[in-house]
């Protein structure tokens, strides 16, 4: 006997209605991408794994999805690792494709290939699924769309406010109120780094201090110490576990606190620039929070780092994010090439939207009428109809075999469909159709232009 079929763990499908609600969302977020200027690109599935590679720090590479090379992948594996069983050393021997890890280091890729075809400043968009060997939970999928946002070729910081702007714009057509959009600046953290004399462990510091939400004050201090951050440096950033205030007041406490930092100073002034022109153009729902444990533990931000935290009624991880990176296609050979993107989590954004029961009822509207089928003369008759139908943007469709009636209407009420169109003998004799509410029961003859009018 066969055994059951089954999906690999972090993977999902997607029934019509789960669909629906998904290309409700991504059809937001592309007209507003559009809106704001962004262009569309894609980008393969899978890269080589050079190009993803190192660019995520330590933790990042270890969630990368590798592809075995084709054919005998161990004819030409390092004997020695095989031998050893060191597998990190042996996987560079056997596999030269990943699968991507996100949009932003594959966008990067492709501005350094087609630079010569780009106008600059380069604004694009992207919606498509991304792969990550994470440990699944709710909320966080192996397999899982992005939609990214990203402009490159301009250190404005105008770009920033925009991008704070497209974000309140896109949830605000959602219906997500509440929403925080929580920023900080890389600048400011190597600046913290280097006033409490720890300057060379700034990723661990980054690193340990992105999970205070997760992990609590203490688990940071624990992670900060064994990474090497002695008790004294850590003692000089205790006022971060409480930084409260409005973000005016916050930027005022980073200015004292930073004031021996030039670098630091810099990413106050950034945060200065981005919160005051956000806030006198101000905000339709989202709002906009200074939060200095934001990290994000990613290596390619030098710059403004953004993430959107779900309305607080919703136990939900974050929901977007990004931020600059100046130096990311520098990676790539091209060189004063600034960047700045953000992404919206599509896959938790559907689960907020859904619990906050937030989707139109029109989303998932599928098939207006069923045409119920008593044979090949009547379901031509029905077909003209129907193509007519079809042709203002109805959604009707034919039951494909002439069954019982019975069988027919149950179709209808199994699928929701809320009318039925009767074309039998009597109906094609006076060249009228019978409209019946499946609800109501009520039934009524028409022409086929009051049919289309009673559908529309």
């Amino acid at each position: 006997m066969a055994s059951k079929p089954s999906i690999p763990k972090g993977t999902r499908d997607f029934s019509p209605t789960e669909v629906a609600k998904r290309q409700y969302i991504m059809q937001i977020i592309r007209s507003n991408f559009e809106k704001f200027g962004f262009q569309p690109i894609e980008t393969p599935s899978f890269e080589n794994s050079d190009t993803l590679m190192g660019k995520y720090g330590e933790e990042g590479d270890r969630l990368i999805f590798k592809i075995l090379n084709s054919g005998d992948y161990l004819a030409k594996a390092n004997a020695a690792h095989l031998e050893a069983k060191d597998s990190t050393k042996l996987t560079a021997s056997i596999s030269e494709k990943a699968l991507r890890y996100d949009l932003t280091v594959p966008f990067a890729r492709y501005v350094v290939q087609h630079q010569n075809e780009i106008e600059f400043p380069f604004k694009r968009y992207q919606i498509q699924p991304v792969w990550r060997a994470d440990r699944p939970q709710k909320g966080r999928f192996r397999e899982f769309f992005q939609c990214d946002a990203d402009v490159v070729g301009s250190t404005s910081l105008w770009q920033e406010v925009e991008l704070v702007q497209l974000y309140d714009t896109v949830f605000t057509a959602l219906g997500l109120e509440g929403v925080t959009i929580k920023i900080n600046n890389r600048k400011i953290l190597s600046g913290i780094a280097e006033v409490i004399g720890a300057s060379d462990k700034l990723i661990d510091f980054t690193v340990a201090l992105d999970k205070l939400d997760k992990i609590g004050e203490d688990g940071v201090k624990k992670e900060m110490i064994e990474k090497g951050i002695d008790a004294a440096a850590i003692e000089k950033v205790q006022p971060l576990f409480n930084f409260t205030g409005s973000i005016t007041e916050k930027i005022e406490k980073l200015s004292q606190l930073l004031a021996s930092s030039e670098e630091g100073m810099k990413g106050v002034a950034e945060l200065r620039f981005i919160c005051d022109n956000v806030t006198s153009l101000g905000l339709a729902t989202a709002v906009l929070d200074l939060d200095v444990t934001l990290a994000r533990g990613l290596n390619y931000y030098t710059g403004a780092i953004f993430e959107v935290a779900a309305p607080k009624t919703v136990a939900m991880g974050s929901i977007g994010g990004g931020g600059r990176y100046d130096d990311l296609t520098g990676i790539f050979g091209l060189k004063n090439m600034s960047g700045v993107g953000i992404s919206f989590g599509l896959d938790r954004i559907y689960l907020v939207v859904e619990e906050l029961n937030l989707f139109p009822e029109t989303v998932t509207a599928a098939t207006k009428a069923l045409f119920i089928n008593y044979g090949d003369t009547e379901a031509l008759y029905a077909m003209q109809a129907i193509k007519d139908l079809r042709g203002a943007g109805i959604k009707v469709e034919l039951y494909p075999d002439s069954a019982k009636m019975a069988k027919q209407f149950q179709h209808a009420d199994r699928r929701s469909i809320p009318f039925a169109v009767i074309a039998g003998e009597t109906e094609m004799a006076t060249n009228n159709y019978a409209l019946k509410n499946l609800s109501t029961g009520e039934q009524v003859n028409l022409s086929l232009e009051e049919l289309k009018a009673a559908l529309l």
